[in-house]
């Protein structure tokens, strides 16, 4: 799992980021930016400190579009060659009629209008996103744009000062993919392979997971039959496996990637970074703690008071192993770690490390740890921080 996410080796790191968004298939995209915005955290975790504005240009190209955005496991950075398998998506919100807000035709007419004849465009020059009140109380013009981005009558393909620019799919995308239209089992079978060769081995869990397709759900229903994700599995050519079960329960069927069978053992240094929370290795937490035995969640959203490890924990991963957490924080040049947790003592230096290398990273020239979990070792971490200049 570890080489299919492009955590081991050098060889994982050819090609830069447009290799590594389509190793993994998705990189997810959040408006929460602590030390950097997500989608540039997993660029960093699996390439090392590479320019900030060199990961953005590569996934917003401003002349040849090299990806798109669109709803995936979340909403995500996507490959531009992916855009026909996500039809299946773009047929589910049409047939559903709408997805979080009801969109007017003479709005979304007159917003396509626009972008035909002005070009591309942010909300802002539709007249604004919001109507003043809370961040869901869309303006008409947004909720329009947002439903043609659903129904691929616009595409998302460039980001400016984080404000999407909005365009006609016919204007950016090549022939040959503008007139792809896979028939839904297709696209499955698609997205199954590209799940597959991101992890390594999956779970049908996993598989639903990775795409967020529910394989009995409404979107994924034709003549009342529910496409499954064995028969999306067996398509695409994986190889059926089983993986032990935790405790004693029996094996659990799971299909792998040919290639992560026939590559044998993984060769090559492992990394030791901190992970976004929405990275995609642990985007899955049933998967997270069967396979790494970690506990990881998102608490931004859960209140102060209530937050176990933090604002932004960032878990460690060091060996090929999730040792340690941390919630970091900026102060001017100072990188900080406000709460940080450490499941052994010796992942006290690889902490450190990482510490070091994030804050060099991101402009920050010193380090300062405040909550240490356990106590004592925080004068092992201090002193490993102060070895190497943090």
């Amino acid at each position: 799992m570890l080489h299919a996410q492009g955590l081991i080796g050098s060889q994982a790191r050819r090609g830069g980021v447009p290799v590594m968004l389509r190793r993994l298939g998705a990189v997810q995209l959040d408006t929460i930016s602590v030390l950097a915005r997500s989608h540039e955290l997993v660029a960093y975790a699996r390439l090392g400190p590479v320019g900030r504005a060199k990961v953005e240009r590569a996934y917003w190209h401003p002349t040849v579009p090299q990806a798109f955005e669109y709803w995936s496991h979340a909403a995500c950075v996507l490959p531009i060659e992916e855009w026909p398998y996500y039809a299946f998506r773009r047929r589910g919100f049409r047939a559903r009629g709408m997805r979080w807000h009801q969109s007017h035709p003479d709005a979304c007419a007159a917003v396509l209008a626009k972008i035909k004849s002005a070009g591309p465009v942010t909300t802002t020059e539709l007249g604004g996103a919001k109507n003043g009140g809370p961040w869901w109380d869309w303006s008409e013009a947004k909720i329009a744009v947002e439903w043609l981005l659903d129904t691929g009558d616009v595409i998302c393909v460039r980001r400016t000062g984080w404000r999407r620019v909005y365009d006609l799919p016919e204007r950016v995308l090549p022939d040959a993919l503008l007139g792809a239209e896979p028939s839904d089992q297709d696209c499955l079978t698609r997205l199954a392979a590209v799940a597959a060769r991101a992890l390594g081995v999956v779970t049908e869990a996993d598989l639903a997971d990775y795409h967020r397709i529910s394989y009995r759900g409404a979107e994924l229903r034709r003549d009342g039959q529910a496409l499954s994700a064995a028969a999306a599995a067996e398509a695409a050519g994986l190889v059926p496996v089983e993986i032990a079960a935790a405790g004693q329960g029996k094996p659990a069927r799971a299909w792998a990637d040919p290639a992560a069978i026939d590559g044998g053992v993984p060769a090559g240094r492992h990394r030791t970074t901190l992970l976004s929370p929405f990275d995609s290795l642990i985007w899955h937490r049933k998967r997270t703690q069967r396979v790494f035995g970690f506990e990881h969640s998102l608490e931004a959203y859960v209140p102060a008071d209530k937050r176990v490890h933090g604002y932004f924990t960032m878990p460690l991963l060091a060996g090929g192993r999730l040792v340690g957490r941390v919630d970091p924080a900026r102060d001017g040049r100072t990188l900080v770690a406000r709460k940080l947790s450490l499941d052994t003592a010796r992942a006290t230096e690889p902490m450190a490390r990482a510490l070091v290398e994030a804050a060099s990273w991101v402009g920050c020239d010193s380090v300062r740890v405040e909550q240490v979990q356990p106590p004592a070792l925080a004068p092992r971490l201090r002193a490993a921080l102060a070895g190497l200049g943090g």
